[in-house]
């Protein structure tokens, strides 16, 4: 199941990476890596984070008056 998800992230890390540069370039791995860890990163703010603006919506103060 991880390795999916890993081939996932990889293959459109891979897709960003040949829009910036060929893919017998040299660097090429390495900068697919890097964008691959851009997106994994990306992927865990926004599970982080997004639960908690789910709450704030669904806790709003009753109006005053």
């Amino acid at each position: 199941m991880l390795s999916w998800i890993v081939r996932g992230v990889l293959i459109l890390a891979g897709l960003v990476t040949g829009w910036l540069m060929a893919k017998d370039e040299p660097l090429f791995s390495i900068v697919q890596m890097t964008i691959a860890v851009l997106l994994c990163t990306l992927v865990v703010l926004v599970l982080g984070f997004w639960p908690e603006r789910w709450t704030m919506r669904a806790k709003k103060p009753p109006p005053l008056g």
